[in-house]
């Protein structure tokens, strides 16, 4: 992932309970997954405005004003990884540092069932959080505007209990109050699946918004003191029960009404019927009853969310993305460049040239012997000076003369070099010839990928 810097301290947490099977059982979730989260820094607003086109309407992902009332853009840094930006106003957070403080205390979180915050800003005006992003869209998407299919039955237990995880690793983490938990703050990634959106745990300091949805779904309490409480998160998960139950927004009130007259499978999402049993669903109903309950104290703590909604799995070896329909199309993240790529993407033409010259043929080390048996021949003996020649034109940065040496040679060769499309290509973009620089840049590309290829292969059926 690379190593950011901050002013802001990155402070890891542990973690976890039992992860299912289509991901491995390790402390703080996934570690491989972990390590490709980099550490929460402070963005410069110029590198945010880049990302985000200058806050392009086109680049806006957020499904609903009312639902989500400060915009959320996709945007693309500099590395190429690809990122969600919550825009606040001005208003929300007038003390500038109050922002960053709070948000670098969300930023402290690590774990595979959360959105993890990765960043801010606040320069200006401007108040801005940075998360990973999600490409796989919201619960509410796949929930109530589905295109193809309903959401099956095992993947609506498995998102029950993926956000009872991520709740429960807040709560373990000292950040037990969730603004606005909704089936809007629950997205999809690459690989389908469901994560809890860090910027509910962000508290929203002067708009005085901590619910946005329906007044009928806000805890009880809520409305009495205006105060949010550990337990307001119980019982907005349980409206996310009701949501996965039945498919559409039921009022919890109207919920109860059904369970307490014992007509609970009334609640039951049609589309299901044959992929529950009744005792499953019955005991899911009955969980989100537990959590719905009016006094706060009667309700559920996080652990026992996790310990009623874990035996429902029955599916846990399928992937998500196989459960939900969806082709898995994995997000490419930023490694570690060599120094022909940090030149490459700072556009450093210069370091480029000179670090050609330094890495000489490598992509051919073994050729020469091969070659040495055949010198005798004219053929060989031409192919070995025009490739000298190249070398000499390149190394003296007479582009033209390389070109036309080169393009000989690749005319020449039986198995044309890496390296030579390298030096050709860096020479047409130098004379101003970027399209047939692109063309030798992916020919190469195209051989060190078969190179590796190969080069894994044999190493495979050299330990097998």
């Amino acid at each position: 992932m690379g190593c950011f810097h901050s002013k802001t301290t990155n402070v890891q947490s542990p973690d976890d309970e039992s992860l299912p099977a289509d991901k491995p059982d390790l402390p703080n979730g996934d570690a491989g997954e972990q390590d490709q989260v980099p550490a929460f820094k402070e963005y410069g607003l110029a590198e945010l405005r880049a990302a985000t086109k200058g806050f392009s309407p086109e680049m806006i992902v957020s499904e609903s004003g009312e639902k989500a009332p400060n915009v959320v853009y996709r945007g693309k840094l500099d590395g190429g990884r690809l990122v969600a930006v919550k825009r606040f106003s001005k208003q929300s957070w007038p003390d500038a540092q109050q922002f960053v403080t709070e948000a670098a205390g969300v930023g402290k979180l690590r774990h595979t069932r959360l959105v993890n915050l990765i960043g801010c800003c606040a320069e200006g005006d401007e108040r801005l959080l940075v998360a990973e992003f999600m490409p796989n869209d919201t619960l509410s998407k796949h929930l109530f505007h589905w295109d193809k299919h309903p959401l099956p039955w095992q993947m609506r237990v498995r998102v029950a209990y993926y956000i009872a995880q991520a709740l429960d690793h807040c709560n373990t983490e000292n950040r037990r109050i969730y603004h606005d938990l909704n089936a809007y703050r629950v997205l999809f990634d690459e690989d389908g699946d469901p994560r809890l959106s860090s910027f509910g745990l962000i508290k929203n300091s002067r708009d005085g918004k901590s619910y946005s949805t329906n007044l009928a779904y806000t805890p009880p309490e809520f409305m009495r003191t205006g105060r949010v409480i550990p337990e307001s998160v119980i019982y907005s998960y349980g409206t996310i029960l009701l949501d996965l139950l039945s498919g559409k927004h039921i009022p919890p009130s109207h919920a109860l009404d059904l369970i307490r007259g014992k007509n609970m499978l009334l609640i039951m999402d049609s589309s299901l019927e044959g992929q529950y049993a009744n005792e499953d669903a019955t005991k899911l109903v009955e969980l989100a009853s537990k959590c719905l309950q009016f006094e706060a104290r009667d309700r559920p703590n996080s652990k026992f969310l996790l310990s009623s909604v874990e035996p429902l799995q029955t599916q846990k070896e399928v992937p998500s993305h196989v459960l939900m329909g969806i082709t898995k199309v994995p997000q490419v993240l930023p490694t570690m460049l060599s120094p022909l790529g940090k030149a490459c993407a700072k556009m450093d033409l210069t370091a480029v040239h000179d670090i050609l010259l330094k890495t000489g043929y490598k992509d051919e080390e073994g050729a020469e012997n091969e070659l040495s048996f055949q010198e005798w021949t004219q053929q060989v003996q031409e192919m070995l000076n025009t490739k000298k020649f190249g070398d000499i034109a390149f190394r003296d940065k007479d582009f033209k003369s390389a070109i036309e040496y080169y393009s000989k040679l690749v005319a020449m060769m039986s198995v044309p070099s890496a390296t030579v499309f390298a030096r050709r290509g860096l020479s047409y973009l130098m004379s101003g010839q970027p399209e047939l620089a692109l063309r030798d840049a992916m020919q190469a590309q195209d051989m060190l990928n078969d190179g590796a290829a190969f080069e894994a292969k044999r190493q495979s059926g050299w330990h097998g």
